[in-house]
């Protein structure tokens, strides 16, 4: 199988499942209680806790670890609900949707073709803004410092979702300037299921899941030991490994996945832009082709892939970061998102070029879609 869904998900690390399967044969407690059993469990995700704020450069007292991605979003709209806001038009659906239910006002920043803020388009008159550090199906990475330095003028606090981003570009959230980010394990061969947010000392908070003391008061329930400790150990992992560095050659083989799809794939174009961005990502449009079925039949040639828009319920809709960046919904329905992994090898990209091309020609060949010259 050749799987380029990495930006989906990761596949759990090695070290990560041994780390996972000590603790599960310690006989440890619940972290918040008082005996021996407790501070061993305590002292793990302690370690987890240190782990991770070392891959961002934060302190270990700015981490609070949640359930994901998803709630930390929610925890940031929470704290500012009832406040005026504004994030970006192509944010993950975790802050653009929770802003949108609980901020007074969420004021929505337009991007580029590519996918990028401009800095100058940060509103002044908000109490949060909150822009991704990298988009998760384009991989456009946005000048966060520049935005945190209009925000402090603005006496502004800002946020970054970079869920997608760990792991593959350097992190350090004091030369960013941000007041907030959110990161999840399961995005760097950690398992699903567990996050964090951190949170800069100076900047205010308001828990969203209240009725315990856990995370210093921060985050109630019972601390899921088990998921934290392969937090820590990816973490660890990609510090130990300097993943990013490693993702310097996954670049090349996307790179070289980009020349050819264009070459190669008649009526094909590029979403995902060719400088500051993701080194793993690479977003496509095929023309006359319809990106769900393109999905469908790489999926039998055991290419697993992503496409650009999303399925609910039966209604087809297409991508709001791709509607947000090309204003057009045929490109939108006929993206796929290639998203690679450190595993990713030659081989995978020549497996993708041999059944690709047929793919998109065949459904070219029965589309009722008029093709587009110009866009050759």
């Amino acid at each position: 199988m050749t799987y380029l869904d990495y930006a989906a998900t990761t596949p759990l690390l090695p070290v990560v499942r041994e780390k996972m399967l000590e603790v599960m044969n310690l006989e440890l407690g619940n972290a918040s209680s008082l005996h021996t059993p407790g501070h061993h469990a305590g002292a793990i995700i302690e370690d987890a806790r240190a782990e991770v704020a070392r891959l961002i450069n934060a302190d270990p007292s700015e981490i609070i670890f949640t359930s994901g991605g998803s709630e930390a979003n929610n925890t940031v709209s929470n704290i500012f609900a009832g406040q005026d806001a504004a994030t970006s038009a192509i944010e993950h659906p975790s802050v653009l949707e929770s802003l949108k239910a609980r901020a007074k006002t969420c004021r929505i920043i337009n991007v580029n073709q590519q996918g990028f803020v401009d800095p100058a388009d940060i509103p002044e008159n908000v109490n949060l803004v909150s822009v991704m550090l990298a988009n998760n199906e384009l991989g456009s990475i946005q000048p966060i410092a520049e935005i945190a330095k209009r925000c402090k003028n603005y006496n502004t606090f800002l946020h970054s979702d970079a869920t997608q981003a760990l792991g593959k570009i350097h992190i350090d959230v004091n030369e960013l300037g941000v007041d907030y980010l959110t990161i999840s394990a399961h995005k760097i061969g950690g398992p699903i299921g567990v996050g964090a947010l951190y949170v800069r000392k100076s900047a205010q908070y308001k828990p969203l899941i209240i009725g315990g003391h856990q995370e210093n008061k921060r985050r109630a329930g019972t601390s899921n030991t088990l998921l934290i400790a392969g937090f820590g150990a990816a973490a660890k992992w990609c510090w130990d490994g300097w993943s990013c560095k490693q993702y310097q050659e996954v670049a090349k083989l996307r790179d070289q996945l980009a020349e050819r799809i264009l070459k190669e794939v008649p009526y094909s174009s590029l979403n995902s832009p060719l400088e500051n961005c993701l080194p793993n990502i690479l977003n496509v449009s095929f023309q006359a082709a319809e990106g769900e079925s393109i999905q469908l039949y790489l999926d039998a040639e055991n290419v697993i892939v992503s496409t650009g828009s999303a399925c609910a319920a039966g209604d087809i809709q297409p991508s709001h970061v791709l509607m947000a960046t090309r204003h057009d919904a045929e490109v939108a329905h006929s993206s796929i998102r290639f998203s690679l992994g450190l595993a990713t090898t030659q081989a995978d990209i020549d497996h993708v070029m041999t059944a690709l091309p047929k793919i998109v020609t065949r459904l070219q060949g029965i589309s009722t879609i008029k093709i587009k010259e110009s866009n050759q």
